[in-house]
């Protein structure tokens, strides 16, 4: 493909994606295919001589569409919103052109340094501890990880690191294998599976503190586990606090976490992965109340604030933590720079070497909806689930589960288990919405999210109506 055909087959793609965005309300939410549909679509082998595009894209909606999730339906009321915006598409192709790999200052000197603005722009936007940004030579600042994931094992193993430092200094006969078996770190009950996996994948014990009615976790609660643990010769060293778990959005404590955790010279993460985008409203910057004790923070602007994945946002008081357990200076990546005090070096800041332009997406999104653009998108989403929460206790058939703060209604049946899976099974067999579920407790509870850029009331109450009619078809069948 030629710069002339490039330049006409990128207009023919920006038009399928308009249509494809335009038209998507009219495309069924959760595809009809089974597992394996694909492979008996395509060839078992790449072609010898080239397609053409014309094929292509014809394979595209013949074979790819078919097997599509469509995200970004205004019927896609699952898990979490995955953010989609025009002008972050258009920060994407400028990322695939430029092509570069910003491991280092030197590799791309924007790449880099836009990443560090954006980052304290959007941390001004939160209003973070000045502790957390890197303007002015401050000892914080911004990364952008892939995803919550990373963010939680890059903070666990900078906390594994600094703990076993800090022991070794003071006791240098001490190995680090025996340290490391001594090792527990704590999250709440409501923790997401990616706190468990980071534990297992760092080596270290992860502790559940069970949560309170609330679903959240409290001082006293982790207190117990702190003592018991080092009566038993254990060495805490790490604790999860989430903000807007997955399960039914509920917030840990910070405000008595924090000081236990500093008191005890824990490593204090917080984890607000879907919620952390509303905290750019001051109606909910006080459910971050508590972040100053924090060691470090993350959330995703890809969920919830218009930018495409992957942009996972993480803050650190101290960067020299994470540089003092990623560091590495093989000779290829070193630059006459790198000393200088006046820029960091990303690549010791993640688990990969390797990174995207991906801060070009922040500025694009930022700058084209401002902070007011982007506050009245969150502030509709919350406004739409305060929608669906009302219908749903117009109806004695149902009940709310748990207090509706943002974006999220976690809300059942009345009634068992089993009637609930039923309305659920009914619900993504029917494929008009798409919804998933949780346990809170012992309650199969059913979840539904404010997803799409595009939803409208009228979306919403055509997805309740939905829910009733089948709610009443599954009741009927329970009699029956």
């Amino acid at each position: 493909m030629n710069t002339s055909e490039f330049r006409r087959r990128g207009k023919e793609m920006v038009d399928y994606v308009a249509n494809y965005m335009e038209g998507i309300e009219g495309r069924q939410v959760y595809p009809d295919v089974e597992p394996g549909y694909l492979r008996p679509l395509i060839p078992a082998t790449a072609p010898q001589e080239p397609d053409t595009f014309e094929d292509i894209i014809n394979d595209v909606e013949k074979i790819i569409m078919p097997g599509v999730t469509h995200w970004h339906s205004p019927y896609f009321f699952a898990y979490f919103p995955t953010a989609s915006s025009y002008p972050a598409m258009l920060a994407d192709m400028l990322c695939g052109a430029i092509g570069c790999i910003g491991f280092s200052w030197a590799a791309s000197p924007a790449c880099t340094e836009l990443e560090t603005v954006m980052m304290d722009w959007l941390g001004k936007m939160l209003e973070l501890p000045k502790a957390f940004l890197a303007e002015k030579a401050g000892e914080g600042g911004g990364v952008i990880q892939g995803s919550a994931s990373e963010a939680t094992l890059v903070a666990l193993l900078a906390a594994r690191t600094k703990v076993i430092h800090r022991l070794q200094a003071a006791s240098p006969e001490l190995t680090q294998a025996a340290i490391m078996e001594k090792l527990v770190a704590y999250s709440s009950d409501q923790a997401h599976s990616s706190v468990e996996r980071a534990g297992l994948i760092g080596g270290v014990k992860l502790k559940a503190i069970p949560s309170d009615g609330n679903f959240a976790m409290r001082a006293s609660a982790l207190q117990e586990a702190l003592e018991r643990d080092k009566a038993a010769g254990l060495i805490p060293f790490f604790v999860v606090a989430t903000l807007g778990t997955t399960t039914c959005c509920s917030f840990d404590s910070l405000l008595e976490v924090g000081p236990i955790c500093n008191k005890e010279d824990m490593w204090l993460h917080v984890d607000a992965a879907y919620a952390g985008s509303a905290f750019i409203c001051p109606e909910f910057r006080h459910l971050l109340n508590g972040v100053e004790f924090a060691d470090s923070f993350n959330f995703n602007p890809h969920k919830w604030l218009l930018v495409n994945f992957d942009c996972s946002a993480m803050w650190v008081k101290k960067r020299t933590d994470l540089t003092g357990a990623f560091r590495l200076d093989p000779t290829y990546l070193k630059h006459s720079h790198q000393d200088s005090g006046l820029i960091t070096d990303y690549r010791h800041w993640q688990i990969p070497l390797g990174r995207r332009f991906r801060s070009l997406k922040m500025w694009f999104v930022f700058r084209m909806y401002g902070v007011k653009g982007l506050q009245a998108y969150i502030r509709k989403h919350v406004q739409l689930s305060h929608e669906f929460e009302s219908l749903v206790r117009q109806d004695p058939r149902f009940e709310i589960c748990v207090e509706v703060i943002l974006g999220l209604v976690c809300f059942r049946l009345k009634g068992s288990n089993k009637v609930n899976e039923a309305l659920l099974q009914r619900i993504n067999s029917a494929k008009k919405i798409h919804l998933v579920p949780c346990h809170l407790r012992d309650k199969f509870v059913l979840r539904f999210a404010i997803c799409s850029r595009t939803v409208e009331s009228a979306h919403v109450q055509r997805a309740w109506e939905h829910i009733k009619e089948l709610a009443a078809d599954v009741l009927r069948a329970e009699r029956e």
